[in-house]
């Protein structure tokens, strides 16, 4: 117990520390580093037990940490975290810390211990995390045309606990060739104007650092979207619009609408324009021949054509040029030099007070300083004089017709110069004239619109002569004309420079305004779907072409609703494929203000897709053969009894999923013709001998006509096939003598829309047999019994009377055989006349001998011949 005392006696005092100590870990170790170094100090020592030291003691709310001693006797020690330390959990940590010695003996027992000491550590921050940004994508607008300082900012955060590690120090745009740029605050910027136009959306990509520099593991998508800058205009329309054929009016606008910016206005007025001048004469028209349409519009008959198609009988149009154009319609071209004479035989003779001369021109300014006097139709004289009886010229955009009357016992002035001026006549666009003349009243048509002479020009009337006249085309004949005693060679003057068709000259009659109106009726058009929808307050007016439409109204909801029913439409069965302009013009009035907007024109197109072609097919029997005796019959034989026109188109089958190996699907179609040929092959007719006829009532109630002659048939106007069948079965083919034939060959063909379409070629085949033939034997068989029984006459007389009896049983038999004979060819003539009324009644055709004519060759007698007798 004594040593007890000692020991305890000599451990006088307790161990010393720092009061505070400051220490860093880093996360994921556990070796703590203090400051000052963890060691306790004994006054005691080296007194062993009472001088070491044994325990460091930790008083905390369960801090990990643990103080271990490393040396008793210098009382160092060390500061280690129990497990991982995460930063991100927790930065900092704070407890108290005591140092124990060890007292009397190991163990510490009755040790002291040292005051207090307060730790705080510091937990230094790995960089672990890489930035994430806070939302997955970013979007926003801009209005085009303007640069911004920030169009929107991104942000990205970073889990790590240290200002170093978790913040962000850069954000940068990685999608290349942009017009953004970036901030280290993450705001976005445009470095140029954009345009709604050029580009409606952008999209890229923005990546970020930390301070630490790791980089975020994604990128975020960020989408800007151009706004259009409001301006106000026509929105919500397609800059094509595909027109099949065959589907009636289409819309061409149905979604489009008036943008005002906001603007309010007192009245809107749209005008749409369809431009079709590349399309045949200024619009998609059925391009029959000039006959035909004057028939289907029921025009006067008995017009002259001047321009008609080159061929052997019209052959002064054959040095002109000629410009198909599109659908075979024929234009003639004239560039300052060409000029026709039209024949004699041609020109009409009978003009009085009333006749119309109407053309389809296409004209432009003249050229030079001075233009000179252009003329379309010139009737001068033809020799000695240079006197203009009548023209139709154009000079300095004014179109004048010339009229100068014979003198009469009134010498008088009289009106014998009309002029127009109008922009038509020089804007280089087809358009269609019609001069009516009522002496003294002249009006001229164009385009169905009728225009006033603005100056009348009188002058005396031209005195009579017997000089013969000249009418020509395209220039004005100048006849001899004495000046200054020197002579000047007829020669043509004022050449026309433009393009013409369908120059027509119809004596004794004017035509009417719904007959001019139909004759350039185009089958295109603008059109007002749900016409009776469209509100009371819209006013609208169309030109008579049906090509301009000028809309007007106070009400913008109501003038959106009006404008998307504006259609386009084409009536033709085949119509031209292409492209249609169009041109849209707006102008609005504003309330009460000096300046109003503007609204931009627009230009769109209507595609007209190409149509279904027909296939026009014509069938029959091929090969005929007829007895003589029928060729001779008044009637003659039918060619085409039997003859069917059908026309076929293909439609692509709908239902087949690989078009390019399946054929389309026909389909039988219906549609007119304008002209059936029948062409004789071969040797023409024989004049006299053999003819093609056709009865004229066979065409009553149709609009058809026909020429014949040596060489063939033709049949023309447009009509429906069923009637060109009807027609065509009803010619008949004479042959007065045929035994000089023995075969004759004929060859059909069929047209629409002036050789556009034409048939397969029908050939047809007839032969005549030449046949034993009873009448004439008989005939003969008649002569020979006369003469064998005068015969037997004789020899009864010279008193023979074996040979009398031969003779007389002879002609007995002989007269039997005549008997029958007669018998059999009474029974024949019967049966033909049987057989050929009732192919007349199959053909509801009575034939009139009385009537038969023989219509020859046209270019034997110097023209076409037409149905003036009953059969041609």
């Amino acid at each position: 117990s004594s040593f007890a005392c000692k020991q305890m006696a000599m451990n006088k005092h307790k161990p010393w520390i720092e009061t505070s100590y400051h220490g860093v870990i880093t996360e994921n170790t556990d070796i703590v580093l203090l400051d000052p170094p963890l060691v306790a100090l004994d006054k005691d020592a080296p007194i062993p037990y009472a001088g070491e030291i044994c325990a460091f003691n930790i008083h905390g709310l369960e801090a990990p940490f643990e103080a271990v001693v490393l040396n008793g006797t210098s009382g160092e020690g060390q500061l280690r975290a129990r497990g991982l330390v995460d930063c991100e959990l927790q930065k900092e940590y704070t407890f108290i810390i005591q140092a124990h010695d060890c007292g009397s003996g190991p163990g510490g027992t009755e040790g002291k211990k040292s005051h207090k000491a307060v730790v705080h550590i510091q937990v230094n921050d790995v960089n672990e995390f890489a930035p994430v940004f806070r939302e997955p994508q970013y979007r926003a607008a801009v209005t085009e045309g303007k640069i911004y300082d920030s169009i929107l900012q991104v942000e990205a955060t970073d889990q790590d606990c240290s200002p170093q590690y978790s913040q962000i120090c850069n954000y940068q745009i990685i999608t290349t060739n942009t017009p953004f740029a970036i901030d280290r605050n993450g705001n976005i910027r445009n470095t140029e104007k954009l345009s709604y136009d050029r580009q409606q959306q952008y999209e890229i990509q923005v990546t970020a650092w930390d301070c630490g520099q790791k980089r975020a593991l994604h990128s975020v998508p960020v989408c800007i979207d151009v706004k259009p800058v409001c301006k106000p205009g026509w929105q919500g329309w397609n800059k094509r619009v595909d027109y099949e054929p065959g589907t009636g009016s289409k819309q061409l606008f149905p979604k489009m609408h008036l943008e005002t910016c906001g603007g309010l206005l007192s009245s809107v007025r749209t005008t749409v324009e369809l431009q079709t001048s590349h399309i045949g004469k200024g619009c998609d028209r059925e391009t029959y021949s000039e006959k035909s349409l004057q028939k289907l519009c029921g025009a006067s008959s008995g017009s002259t054509d001047l321009l008609p198609a080159p061929s052997t009988a019209t052959n002064w149009t054959a040095s002109l040029v000629t410009d198909s154009g599109r659908d075979s319609d024929l234009i003639f071209r004239f560039e300052g030099h060409q000029a026709a004479k039209i024949p004699d035989w041609v020109v009409p003779q009978n003009l009085t007070d009333q006749f119309t001369i109407a053309t389809w021109m296409k004209h432009g300014p003249s050229p030079g300083l001075r233009a000179e006097k252009e003329t379309l139709l010139c009737n001068s004289d033809k020799t000695e004089m240079n006197r203009h009886h009548y023209s139709l010229y154009v000079h300095n955009c004014r179109l004048v017709f010339l009229l100068r009357r014979d003198f009469t016992q009134v010498d008088t002035f009289r009106p014998a110069e009309f002029h127009w001026k109008l922009e038509q006549i020089c804007d280089k666009e087809w358009h269609y004239y019609v001069i009516n003349v009522e002496f003294p009243v002249v009006t001229l048509y164009v385009d169905g619109v009728t225009y006033d002479p603005y100056l009348v020009t009188d002058d005396w009337p031209i005195h009579p002569s017997q000089i013969d006249v000249q009418l020509t085309v395209g220039a004005c004949w100048q006849g001899v004309e004495n000046e200054d005693i020197q002579v000047t060679k007829p020669r043509f003057t004022q050449y026309f420079r433009g393009s013409l068709s369908g120059l027509t000259i119809r004596p004794g009659k004017i035509e009417s305004q719904k007959v001019i109106s139909c004759l350039q009726a185009c089958k295109e058009g603008l059109d007002i779907n749900s016409l009776e929808s469209l509100d009371k307050n819209i006013k609208f007016h169309f030109n008579p072409a049906q090509s301009i439409l000028v809309m007007e109204g106070e009400d913008l909801e109501n003038m959106n609703a009006a404008v998307r029913k504006v259609s386009y439409i084409n009536s033709r069965q085949f119509p031209t494929p292409g492209i249609r302009r169009l041109h849209i013009s707006t102008a609005v009035q504003c309330f009460g203000e000096d300046t109003c907007i503007t609204i931009p024109d627009i230009d769109a197109v209507v595609m007209v897709l190409q149509p279904s072609e027909p296939r026009i097919t014509i069938t029959g029997v091929e090969r005929l053969s007829w007895p003589a005796s029928d060729l001779r019959e008044p009637g003659g034989i039918a060619l085409f009894q039997d003859l069917h026109i059908i026309s076929t188109v293909t439609r692509a089958d709908a239902t087949a999923h690989d078009t390019a190996h399946r054929p389309g699907v026909l389909e039988e179609i219906i549609h007119n013709l304008d002209y059936c040929d029948i062409l004789v092959l071969g040797e023409e007719l024989r004049l006299g001998q053999e003819s093609l006829q056709l009865q004229r009532s066979a065409l009553l109630g149709k609009h058809l006509d026909a020429t014949n002659s040596t060489s063939g048939m033709s049949i023309y106007g447009v009509d429906s096939m069923s009637n060109y069948e009807q027609v065509i079965r009803q010619v008949h083919y004479s042959n007065w003598q045929p035994g000089q034939v023995t075969e004759r060959r004929f060859r059909l063909t069929c047209s629409e829309l002036n050789g556009r379409y034409t048939s397969n070629e029908f050939n047809l085949e007839v032969s005549v047999p030449h046949y034993f033939c009873p009448a004439t034997h008989f005939q003969t068989l008649v002569s020979y019994v006369s003469v064998t029984c005068l015969s037997s006459s004789f020899i009864l007389d010279s008193g023979v009377p074996s040979a009398a009896t031969v003779v007389i049983v002879m002609c007995i038999a002989a007269l039997v055989v005549v008997v029958v004979l007669g018998i059999y060819r009474i029974h024949l003539t019967h049966q033909q006349e049987v057989k050929f009324a009732e192919m007349a009644k199959e053909t509801d055709t009575t034939w009139d001998d009385s009537a038969l004519t023989i219509t020859v060759n046209p270019m034997e007698v110097g023209g076409i011949s037409s149905l003036e007798d009953d059969v041609l």
